[in-house]
């Protein structure tokens, strides 16, 4: 949703300000249900066009699919009508080079929100939370692999896990996102290789939800315009290469009522009040209807399994990284407080749709006073079947099709999100499933590696 139009007159200064600072293309970005981001550009002079009434785009710019050809046409997404891109030119940031950036969102043409937009769904979540006197704070993190301009591995015999040679092998490409980074106004918490070769993280400073989800695609496109200059790319696939460490794309959140933190100060479990405990278990009862939208491409499914830090069991536990969701309590060494971590996050979300899912979920879980069950304390694999059936502990599907239908059937789901978005994420990703489930790992790893790069 974009914010509300500037006057004239502060788009003619802001206009004025940004030709000081060297600027004279403005970069317009959307991302669609499939998890891509579609750009539009146009020369500074048309910044206050491009924001209202907005740039033409077709209906079919939800559902382009990730094999760079498919489109899946629908009774409202086909070849007949049109629609209006707005950038929120109070969330415009500079890149440098001539290039500043802002987000857009959809309308359409008589100037309503389009139901299809994924940033304007978060947006609605965000309202709904307020009008129910709540704030959240959304914190993003972005792991990533540094691969050949044409997909192809690099060398890694210097890499180790967590190394200080993964810094000093790319301390030039580190340097320059931190400074293009600080430059844009993007708060970097920390930067440091990952667990898998040429494996790079960045934690995001947490921000309102929808600021949140913007500063997380600026970044991407700041780490993938370094790597250009270096010669490489950014792999933001769940899976870069079969057998391997994938990629996530982790989701903090916390919540407050007033000046009153939801996740600590409380009587609950690990100081939870009664209404973040709730939140939690919202967000718990949630996962197997949202694992289409948190995770539902067609490489998703290499990664969504136990032991792989990804999340894959459908539980809770304090700082335990095998858990779905993970607790952090408040104290010293957490600077932002008690909050909750969603692990199942993939780089292959639309992040302004799997942030709405996960606070939809969590107010629901408020408004239906749920009650959160015992965490687990220990790795989840190590429970027997008998003993994971009893405390209520789940797999999470690596079942494309399995995790579609859920979202498909999903009252919870449809009424947070959107009967629109739900149609266009499921058919996305169903396009995927009729296209490419018979491909081998290695396949599905080759052919979409650079499918959700900038």
């Amino acid at each position: 949703m974009a914010a509300k139009p500037l006057a004239a007159a502060a788009i003619a200064q802001l206009e004025t300000d940004l030709v000081s600072d060297g600027v004279s293309t403005l970069i317009g970005t959307v991302v669609n249900s499939a998890g891509l981001t579609h750009a539009k550009t146009v020369p500074l002079r048309r910044m206050g066009a491009f924001a209202d009434p907005g740039l033409g785009a077709s209906p079919v710019w939800h559902v382009f699919a990730i094999d760079q050809a498919g489109i899946v046409f629908g009774e409202s997404t086909g070849v007949v009508g049109d629609q209006r891109i707005r950038i929120d030119l109070g969330a415009l940031r500079i890149l440098g080079d001539g290039f500043a950036w802002a987000p857009g969102s959809f309308f359409r043409q008589d100037g309503t929100p389009d139901p299809y937009c994924a940033r304007g769904a978060l947006h609605r979540i965000q309202t709904r939370l307020s009008d129910a006197g709540i704030d959240a704070l959304v914190g993003h993190e972005m792991e990533f692999v540094l691969v050949g301009p044409g997909g192809e591995r690099l060398p890694s015999h210097m890499w180790a896990q967590y190394g200080l040679a993964g810094v000093l092998e790319f301390e030039g490409f580190v340097r320059d996102v931190t400074d293009a980074a600080t430059a844009s106004g993007v708060a970097i918490e920390q930067f440091h290789p990952e667990y898998g070769a040429n494996q790079f993280e960045i934690s995001l400073a947490p921000q309102d939800p929808v600021a949140a989800a913007d500063q997380l695609i600026l970044m991407r496109i700041i780490v993938g315009r370094v790597a250009r200059r270096y010669g490489m790319r950014v792999s933001l696939s769940p899976v870069p290469f079969a057998g391997s460490v994938g990629s996530g794309a982790h989701q903090h959140f916390s919540l407050t009522r007033g000046d009153t933190p939801l996740f600590s100060g409380g009587e609950g479990a690990e100081g939870m009040t009664t209404e973040g405990a709730s939140a939690v278990a919202g967000v718990l009862a949630a996962l197997t209807q949202a694992q289409g939208v948190f995770c539902g491409s067609i490489v998703s499914g290499l990664r969504m399994q136990p032991g792989h830090w990804s999340g894959a069991f459908t539980c809770w536990g304090t700082e335990n990284r095998e858990a779905a969701v993970r607790f952090l309590p408040a104290g010293p060494a957490n600077p932002h407080g008690g909050h909750v971590e969603v692990k199942v996050v993939d780089p292959s979300a639309n992040p302004y749709l799997a942030s709405a899912a996960i606070l939809g979920a969590a107010l629901g879980g408020i408004e239906g006073a749920l009650t959160l069950p015992e965490q687990v304390t220990v790795d989840p694999a190590t429970l027997t079947d008998a003993q994971r059936e009893s405390a209520g502990v789940g797999l999470l599907s690596q079942d494309q099709a399995e995790a579609i239908d859920a979202l498909d059937r999903s009252a919870l789901l449809r009424t947070v999100l959107g009967d629109e978005v739900v149609d266009a994420v499921v058919a996305v990703r169903r396009y995927e499933h009729q296209n490419f489930a018979d491909l081998s790992a290695d396949e599905l790893a080759d052919k979409f590696r650079l499918a959700w790069s900038g």
